[in-house]
């Protein structure tokens, strides 16, 4: 398979490289740390990837991405799979402090995502065949206090990628939404563990599977569905009272 990985150096992003790598296949890296994603293709081929390539890009950069895509286009000789993994998770006193913050941190979980997405889809539906996997998140399911403008970014991302998933479906072409709740990376350093907090390794495979089997949207661990469930039942008028 040829499989291109954006926001290829985040700990969840790894994980799901290293079952693609055992696989032997062949893996486009794009992420903004040049020495860091070399490590990562060191790491893969070590691992069983037949070919790995990398290219350093900051991917809040919108304009570069049509340049980006065809690149991995021409460089793997088309595209079989593509997983959207980047991101912030931000902070939100900043955001309410400053527009411009709040603006950037949109872009950057949210506007860029959408423009990945549409660019690899049209490339996909040329060829009538493939697989997209993007990381969203539970965050998304509703509003919360504590992390809203994350939260707003992370639910376009889930409605767009639904819209996609029907569209792409009538040429054969999975989108998968992945919904992971907390998971233990450097990204969710400043967040406090709890019982709930999921290992990476675990939710990298998770994805692997669900990106081989084309499946539509995935609650990783499985236990969010559920538990999202009741969080969007709450009432309004009792949910602003919490402290979520």
């Amino acid at each position: 398979m040829k499989i291109l990985i954006l926001g290829a150096t985040s700990t969840i992003a790894h994980e799901t490289a290293k079952c693609f790598a055992a696989d032997s296949a062949e893996l486009f890296l794009v992420g903004r740390d040049a020495p860091r994603l070399r490590a990562l293709a060191s790491d893969l081929t070590a691992r069983g990837a037949k070919r790995v390539e990398v290219i350093a890009a900051d991917l809040a950069q919108i304009d570069g991405h049509p340049a980006l895509v065809s690149h991995a286009v021409e460089s793997l000789g088309g595209i079989d799979a593509a997983l959207v993994a980047h991101g912030t998770l931000g902070d939100q006193a900043a955001s309410q402090a400053d527009v411009q913050e709040t603006l950037r941190q949109f872009t950057t979980n949210a506007t860029s995502y959408i423009s990945l997405l549409t660019l690899i889809a049209n490339h996909m539906e040329e060829r009538r065949t493939g697989c997209i996997a993007v990381i969203s998140s539970v965050a998304g399911e509703r509003g919360r206090g504590s992390n809203y403008v994350y939260g707003a970014a992370k639910s376009a991302v889930t409605q767009f990628a639904s819209g996609l998933r029907a569209r792409m479906a009538k040429c054969g072409i999975a989108v998968v939404t992945i919904k992971p709740g907390v998971v233990d990376t450097p990204m969710t350093s400043g967040i406090k563990k709890g019982p709930l907090t999921a290992k990476a390794e675990k939710v990298g495979r998770r994805i692997y599977v669900a990106m081989l089997k084309g499946e539509d949207v995935v609650y990783t661990p499985w236990f969010w569905g559920p538990i999202m469930l009741v969080i969007r039942t709450i009432p309004e008028g009792i949910f602003k009272k919490t402290k979520l």
